[in-house]
């Protein structure tokens, strides 16, 4: 039976085929025993296939090589050299070049290794591993020569592990997840990029894979490269929070994770592109009701504010106006942006009737119905600016934008007198009439509530006749 080591040589040498095949020994991974397709340098000097290093790191496992050194997985460089060596040899001799491992295959394989290590199971180990070898070779027999090596077979998913269809898309999450755990906590930049760009496409479209995916382990590793310096690692990194922040379940759970200040950073300081996926992420998740306070809580509303700006991409502009329209239904956020200056920012950009008119209308309409917002809206000249926009009619084609001054009209006409007495210096009357008589139903309604604000004062006041009464403060005085 031999020692723990003896068992790995045998391990490793051991072909599961009839031949073995006629590879320069430099070409095999130590670990598959297969010709490599993608060789990295590993710090301690060996050579693996790129995918057993990363399943033995994932595993928390350093196997014993045949010569009875350990190999130090600290950090990892890909030896392009080897790569084109390989790969040159193979074509000269008239050699299909070997498929890259995929990560489950790696992992099923160091576990049986590991197995095959444990000297409690020495009787069995060699058989163990060459059996689910030959295993392996019989049911993806695709080549047309016996000479093929094993690493260009598929290997079947989890072996070991039940049966049930659930039971195996769950491992398979697990392998996806702990193979993306791996390289988004590498020092190497490119394998950083390989995890954020894979991560952004299994989320895309797959709406169970952002469900498994969006884990407390990975949310944390994506948090601590989502300000990377390098655009690739940021960009897609970012995106592919906001396809995890898709999935109405995932969204508190990330807000939890601690990504929302690194996920300012990026829309304050962020390559274009990641502010434009930053912005959109925020967006997301203020849709939930629960994340709306903290969001405000942790510094979203000053960037996104800033990002309203006409130097950020439209697109830009358009999710951070949505993240703030949706926070803004908050009474805490409201009272934060009034102290922010949000009130004159945002009636200013509503005067220059830019793009972004009918979003920014969304926000102050939120506005008007606190008591801060509707004071600073009152002191800002809002009434002026929203009549004179209805006055004026043009709306690019944006019919939300009438509604919008009403319904902010509607909630400034809590403000009492002084409401009252600017809604007069701007003819507002006349104006509402007309609105009354042609607007959608709902515009009519709010305008109709309007009226009846304004006409109720006008009673009151014409029922008390002020020169007559001061008159009579006055003859009493003298007597």
């Amino acid at each position: 039976m031999g020692t723990g080591k003896q068992r790995w040589r045998i391990s490793f040498h051991k072909s599961p085929l009839k031949h073995d095949p006629p590879f320069p020994k430099e070409f095999m991974c130590p670990i598959s025993g297969s010709l490599m397709a993608d060789p990295i340098i590993v710090s301690s000097g060996h050579t693996f296939e790129r995918h057993c290093v990363n399943a033995c790191k994932s595993l928390c496992f350093t196997p014993i090589l045949p010569d009875g050194s350990v190999p130090n997985f600290s950090t990892i460089i890909p030896n392009r050299s080897l790569k084109s060596t390989i790969f040159n040899w193979c074509s000269s001799s008239h050699i299909d070049p070997p498929q890259p491992l995929d990560f489950l295959s790696a992992q099923n394989l160091v576990r049986t290794l590991m197995a095959s290590q444990n000297p409690q199971n020495s009787t069995i180990n060699f058989d163990v591993m060459n059996r689910f070898i030959e295993s392996v070779t019989q049911l993806n027999h695709i080549s047309t020569s016996s000479e093929e090596s094993v690493t260009s077979l598929p290997l079947p998913t989890r072996p070991f592990c039940s049966s049930s269809s659930s039971s195996s898309e769950m491992d398979s999450n697990s392998c996806e997840e702990d193979e993306l755990i791996v390289k988004l906590n590498s020092s190497q930049v490119f394998e950083q990029e390989e995890a954020v760009i894979s991560l952004r496409k299994l989320t895309r479209t797959r709406e169970e894979t952002r469900f498994h995916l969006c884990t407390p382990r990975l949310l944390s590793a994506l948090r601590s490269i989502i300000t990377s310096r390098y655009a690739s690692v940021q960009v897609n990194s970012v995106a592919a929070l906001v396809n995890l922040s898709l999935e109405n379940r995932n969204k508190v759970k990330i807000v939890r994770s601690g990504i929302v200040p690194p996920l300012i950073d990026v829309l304050k300081g962020g390559f274009p592109e990641s502010q434009e996926h930053a912005s959109g992420a925020l967006f997301s998740l203020a849709l939930d009701d629960q994340n709306k306070t903290a969001i405000g809580v942790l510094g979203a509303l000053p960037p996104l504010l800033h990002s309203l700006r006409a130097e950020y991409s439209e697109r830009t502009r358009h999710d951070s106006a949505l993240a703030l329209y949706h926070l803004s239904l908050v009474q805490s956020n409201r009272a934060k942006l009034v102290k922010l200056g949000a009130v004159q920012s945002l009636l200013g950009m509503v005067r220059s009737t830019g793009p972004m008119t009918c979003r920014i209308m969304l926000i102050l309409c939120n506005m008007a119905g606190n008591l801060e917002g509707r004071g600073a809206m009152l002191d800002g000249g809002a009434v002026e600016c929203f009549v004179g926009m209805l006055r004026k009619g043009e709306f690019d084609g944006e019919s939300n934008i009438r509604e919008s001054c009403v319904t902010a009209l509607y909630g400034l006409s809590h403000g009492g007198l002084r409401f009252k007495g600017l809604a007069k210096e701007a003819a507002a009357e006349d104006l509402l009439i007309t609105i009354e008589e042609t607007g959608s139903e709902r515009a009519k309604d709010k305008v109709k509530r309007i009226l009846e604000v304004l006409r109720e004062k006008d009673e009151e006041e014409e029922e008390v006749d002020w020169e007559e009464l001061l008159n009579s403060d006055v003859d009493t005085t003298s007597a």
